[in-house]
């Protein structure tokens, strides 16, 4: 498997190797060499910078095609909370989970019914782990990236729970093996998406082994399907009830959301990778004052800004603000609040925090109460990481603690030299990583073209001194001859 799988994908016909991307990227994961973009895949998050930014269309989403329900006897379908925000004037979620039913799905498990457990599990971790606050959300998978490769430090501090779309996949294969009595390869869980991280975060999860999603569609795909569908839904009337989730769970869509879902006012919410990055350097500088929960979105408004969605993302937080009014707090509790590996008898100590820990299954997931409340018992489904997200130095120089120390000193040696304009001419993003890149041995000083302009301006220089010397050689050796 390739710990640095990447779902932003670059089409070099259509690149110009102009530096839009290269001065954009969070990471410095871009270099133009030879004319054409080139993506680093270790240093790159999957925040999806390059393909907002790229005029030319040139950087491209990873995704599964909409066939992929072909693959399966049986498909589900998690919508993620971000979709109920690309729609004008809704005010039924079961219209939306009505027509992707319509579309093709045999059923669907909202990812927002999962993330109100998560949340409750979420509020029981922090209470109990005040060593460890602020607590840091994991339910960006670019935000975990970042930290994993560039924050060591703050590793520590990563909620150790399953985000939503993982928990929603777990506990809807576990429905539709009991409901249908397939296999469950039999059964496809599809997640739609709005960003091309949460592609990465199947292919190559971190914190757990292996993710139950088998594929991954594009809200902006499945979208101009979903509009003609809901338009026939709503004319004939034949709306299902679908819906498991209440406030709680929608707001997850936009920034603020998890941090609400903890019932404290003691969080910070930040959101676009810019400020998050500011943020983890505040944090790793012990800048900030003490806090127990830290929500961070590479997204700009949080998951309705990923590049896969259509919606405006200020326009669609408005929106599922307005569908979220008249609903319940939430609809989704758990059975026990002892929660942790459940049905696992097997500890994972200092690994996993939470291991140990079951809850017993009273009722059956998608029955409720009679107050139309879930009470999910999770008998079969780890709720915690299986394993901590370990640290990749990508950005050292050397080897050992002496060679990065004289790389770096040559750095701070090539800086001095180079003009410090981070025009980007060199194809690199800033003069800084020029120099880095000299020292890795992936590039020349002369690709600064202020260095290149000296060098042929003293080429040009010698050219002409050697051109002076001929001629008053020629002109000396005339004169003997002429004596002569």
């Amino acid at each position: 498997m390739d710990k640095f799988f990447n779902a932003v994908r670059l089409d070099e016909e259509l690149c110009k190797g102009c530096i839009n991307c290269i001065k954009r990227c969070p990471t410095g994961a871009i270099r133009v060499r030879n004319g054409k973009a080139v993506i680093t895949k270790k240093f790159c998050i999957d925040c999806g910078e390059c393909i907002r930014i790229c005029p030319h269309h040139a950087k491209l989403p990873f995704y599964d095609p909409i066939s992929i329900l072909d693959q399966f006897e049986y498909t589900v379908a998690l919508p993620a909370p971000s979709l109920y925000g690309q729609f004008n004037n809704l005010d039924d979620i079961n219209i939306v989970l009505t027509a992707l039913k319509r579309m093709g799905f045999d059923d669907v498990y909202e990812v927002s019914g999962a993330a109100e457990l998560v949340s409750e599990m979420s509020r029981k971790y922090v209470e109990e782990n005040e060593d460890k606050w602020p607590i840091i959300s994991t339910a960006c998978p670019s935000v975990v990236r970042l930290i994993r490769v560039r924050f060591p430090n703050l590793i520590d501090h990563l909620l150790p729970i399953l985000a939503p779309v993982d928990l929603a996949a777990s506990l809807a294969r576990e429905k539709a093996m009991k409901e249908t009595g397939l296999s469950s390869e039999k059964i496809g869980i599809i997640f739609i998406s709005p960003c091309p991280a949460k592609v990465s975060a199947v292919r190559t999860p971190l914190g757990i082994d292996k993710s139950e999603v088998d594929g991954v569609l594009a809200i902006k795909d499945v979208y101009p399907r979903l509009l003609s569908l809901m338009k026939e839904v709503e004319v004939t009337g034949e709306i299902e009830e679908l819906s498991i989730s209440g406030k709680i769970g929608i707001s997850w869509g936009g920034t603020g959301g998890e941090a609400g879902g903890l019932l404290t006012d003691n969080y910070l919410a930040a959101d676009g990778i810019e400020n998050v990055i500011r943020v983890l350097e505040d944090l790793e500088d012990q800048k900030i004052g003490t806090l127990e929960f830290i929500e961070l979105n590479a997204c700009n408004g949080g998951c309705v800004g990923g590049v896969l969605t259509v919606e405006n993302p200020f326009v669609a937080r408005v929106k599922l603000k307005r569908l979220r009014k008249y609903l319940p707090v939430a609809r989704n509790h758990m059975n026990d609040t002892n929660i942790g590996a459940v049905g696992s008898k097997k500890a994972i100590s200092s690994e996993n925090p939470g291991a140990g820990k079951t809850i017993k299954e009273e009722t059956n997931k998608g029955m409720a109460d009679s107050n139309g409340i879930n009470r999910t018992g999770l008998d079969k489904t780890n709720v915690y990481w299986t394993h901590k997200v370990k640290y990749e130095p990508v950005f050292k120089l050397g080897m050992d603690m002496k060679e990065s120390i004289a790389m770096i000193s040559k750095v701070e040696e090539l800086c001095k030299v180079f003009p410090g304009l981070d025009c980007g001419s060199c194809g690199a993003p800033t003069c800084k990583a020029l120099a880095e890149d000299v020292v890795r041995g992936v590039a020349s000083e002369k690709d600064c073209i202020h260095i290149l302009r000296q060098y042929i301006h003293k080429i040009s220089d010698e050219i002409s001194m050697l051109d002076k010397q001929n001629k008053a050689i020629t002109y000396s050796n005339k004169e003997d001859a002429e004596k002569e």
